[in-house]
C-alpha cells in the first residue's frame, strides 16, 4: 500500500512558526504539543482488504455537513469546518461564547484505487469512514490449490 501524507496543510493557528514557539517555550502558556502541527490534525486509520482500503478519521464534534471529502487527481482530500456561536443577554450582563475548529488533511492515493468508483462515506460516533473500491486487477486472487497425482 502507498498512501503517502501531504505536507501542505490548513492550519488551524497560522502562528505556529519556531519564533513563537520560542516565545511560548514556558509551560506556563501551552504543552510543546499544542504548537505542534500534528495535534491539530485527527488522527487517522487506514485498513487494506482484499478488495478495498477503509480509511478512518477520528473526528469527533462535527456533524456530516461539516465534512467535504473530494479526490482529484489521485488525492483524496477530507476537509472539515464548524463554526459555533451562543449569546445570552441578561438584564445585568451578556456572555458571549464561540469556538472554530477546521482541518484539512490530503492523501496521495495509490493507483490501484478505483478512481471510477464511488467512494462510500459514513460518519458515526465522531468517526468518518472512507472505502475506497480496488481495481479489478489490483483484487487479491484466491489462493488456487493444485493437486497432486
Amino acid at each position: 500500500m502507498s498512501l503517502i501524507k501531504f505536507n501542505k496543510r490548513n492550519r488551524l493557528f497560522p502562528w505556529t512558526n519556531d519564533n513563537l514557539k520560542s516565545f511560548f517555550d514556558s509551560e506556563d502558556f501551552f504543552s510543546t504539543d499544542f504548537l505542534e502541527e500534528d495535534s491539530l490534525m485527527p488522527a487517522m486509520n487506514v485498513k487494506e482488504h482484499d478488495g478495498d482500503y477503509e480509511i478512518e478519521f477520528a473526528a469527533p464534534g462535527f456533524t456530516k455537513k461539516d465534512f467535504e471529502v473530494t479526490m482529484d487527481d489521485n488525492v483524496l482530500t477530507v476537509c472539515a469546518e464548524k463554526e459555533e456561536e451562543e449569546k445570552e443577554e441578561k438584564e445585568d450582563y451578556t456572555r458571549r461564547e464561540f469556538s472554530y475548529n477546521s482541518f484539512k488533511r490530503s492523501l496521495r492515493l495509490p493507483k490501484t484505487i478505483n478512481t471510477g468508483e464511488e467512494v462510500k462515506a459514513t460518519y458515526k460516533n465522531g468517526i468518518l469512514k472512507l472505502n475506497l473500491q480496488k481495481k479489478e486487477e489490483a483484487k487479491v486472487a484466491p489462493k488456487k490449490v493444485i493437486e497432486i497425482s
